[in-house]
């Protein structure tokens, strides 16, 4: 039996937890030609967003062609171009009539275009001469998908990476080709709240005001254990464990599932909170490796700084002379160095409210590990 609680990827809208909202926002700018800016942290739901919103166009039948481009991983203004190449091969084949033009395309630009044996995923590599040989396949590509007869829903997900490049001006760039794309609708989709902010909403940037903005925040509790209590029927979750995982995993939807999975897969008569505590322990078992790697890979002061908000849960004052006291971190100056490194580093997450800012341990399971070790 599949296992309906699923800690990667989306497969179908009834694996699919609420965001119904947040779906019918991002289906309506992109119905009304409006470009998005979807902002969450890491592992919250915005690419099973994403990827829910493009099932539903093809399940009905609207009138778009939807492409996923995930620039995580790109380094450089040619990896973002051979990621979008590689995106366009997978949304038009090679044996579609779109796809044999796109390939005709891409030829001109003399690539080195191989298949992955075991995955048979499109593999595209360019050699560039010179920095206007990038920025002419680049033109080219976003002047191919700007010219189909279906409009096109280019989603780019983890979008700030391109505020990393070497190259200068890519944001200029990016904002000089994709406003001239009139049949192309952009999602651009970021982890880094204070990043994401600044690319859209700093006047002196080139994507300043030029989309709508979509933030996730959790799903709400009642929604949440009503679909968690679905996918286990027949097996019944009583009112103690429910709050039990609701609370535990924070409602962070990447734990969430993670913790319910973890207990499905216990195969239990009754999901009490008996069951769902030994799930959570034996995650956080499996987990150990990880966090000591964590520990070895930042200062001392670091990690009892990550200690005291894990034992907090949630900080405002980091600074403050009580706080500092209470797990000995030294000075306030020292205690906002190592905040500020903790959070570049996305071992801590930063929330912005309208009066106040708070931080929590970005791993829901680190932060309850720590919490229970120390």
């Amino acid at each position: 039996m599949q296992n309906p609680f699923l800690a990667k990827g989306y497969l179908l809208p009834m694996f699919f937890c609420d965001r119904e909202k947040e779906t019918e926002a991002l289906l309506s700018n992109i119905q009304n030609g409006l470009d998005t800016t979807l902002i969450s942290p890491r592992k919250f739901g915005k690419t099973g967003l994403i990827l829910h919103t493009f099932y539903k166009i093809a399940e009905e039948k609207l009138p778009f062609s939807t492409l996923y481009v995930d620039i995580f991983a790109t380094l450089s203004l040619k990896d973002f171009i051979k990621t979008l190449a590689e995106a366009i091969l997978v949304e038009f084949p090679e044996k579609t009539s779109i796809g044999n033009k796109f390939m005709a395309l891409l030829k001109g630009y003399r690539p080195v275009i191989t298949y992955d044996p075991v995955s048979g995923m499109p593999q595209v590599e360019f050699n560039f001469s010179a920095p206007s040989e990038k920025e002419y396949t680049l033109k080219g590509l976003f002047a191919f998908l700007n010219s189909q007869k279906q409009h096109v829903v280019v989603a780019i997900d983890e979008f700030q990476q391109i505020t990393t490049y070497p190259e200068k001006n890519v944001e200029a760039l990016l904002r000089t080709y994709t406003q001239q794309m009139h049949n192309i609708s952009f999602v651009y989709c970021g982890s880094k709240k204070s990043i994401m902010t600044q690319i859209f909403a700093d006047a002196a940037r080139p994507f300043y005001s030029s989309t709508r903005q979509l933030t996730l925040d959790k799903i709400d509790a009642d929604k949440y254990a009503a679909f968690i209590r679905e996918k286990f029927l027949p097996v019944a979750v009583d009112d103690e464990a429910m709050a039990y995982i609701l609370e535990w995993t924070r409602r962070h939807t990447f734990y969430t599932q993670s913790l319910c999975n973890e207990i499905f897969k216990m195969k239990p008569r009754v999901v009490s909170v008996a069951v769902a505590r030994k799930a959570s322990r034996e995650i956080l078992e499996t987990e150990v490796s990880n966090f000591l790697q964590i520990r070895n890979l930042i200062t001392e002061q670091q990690w009892r700084l990550l200690i005291a908000i894990a034992k907090e849960q949630s900080v405002q004052s980091v600074t403050s002379a009580q706080f500092l006291a209470k797990y000995q971190l030294g000075s306030a100056t020292n205690a906002r160095r190592n905040l500020e490194s903790l959070t570049e580093k996305e071992l801590l997450l930063e929330t912005v409210g309208l009066n106040e800012r708070s931080y929590s341990v970005y791993n829901v399971f680190l932060s309850r590990w720590l919490e229970e070790t120390y």
